[in-house]
């Protein structure tokens, strides 16, 4: 009896829906705004001198600062709407701050498959990493 209330407690612990931390619902919320070329709404989520990598492919580069994000993100944008595929989302956190890594795929008139680094410091995008990868196993689980 005790074995197979400890088994169904097992089962029903694994099989719960696990619940998305701020970053990771952040992260998600990043990633949609960027498939609908949403400049603005991804621009909100930005710290005033956050930096971001974007590594391979033609927008290949260092940015630093709202302003150089924001023409990076506009020039992407151009090509919007994508279908946002997610996988392999993972939040780490503590009281200092979160990390928020991901596979994603934006599908449009071209797919772009992106190994992604996002952290985030007092609710803020503080530095993201966009790695270009062609290669990169997305599909959504």
């Amino acid at each position: 009896m005790h074995k197979t209330l400890l088994l169904f407690a097992v089962f029903a612990a694994f099989s719960l829906p696990a619940h998305a931390g701020p970053a990771e619902e952040a992260a998600r919320a990043h990633f949609d705004a960027i498939g609908a070329g949403q400049v603005d709404l991804i621009m909100a989520q930005y710290a005033p001198q956050a930096a971001f990598q974007w590594v391979g492919g033609p927008l290949d580069g260092a940015y630093g600062g709202a302003e150089a994000i924001r023409e990076v993100w506009s020039r992407f944008a151009k090509n919007a709407p994508y279908t946002v595929t997610v996988a392999r989302l993972e939040e780490s956190a503590n009281d200092k701050g979160a990390t928020v890594t991901a596979n994603v795929q934006f599908q449009g008139k071209s797919t772009v498959k992106v190994r992604y680094v996002l952290v985030y410091r007092d609710g803020k995008l503080v530095n993201e990493v966009w790695q270009v990868d062609p290669k990169l196993a997305v599909s959504a689980y």
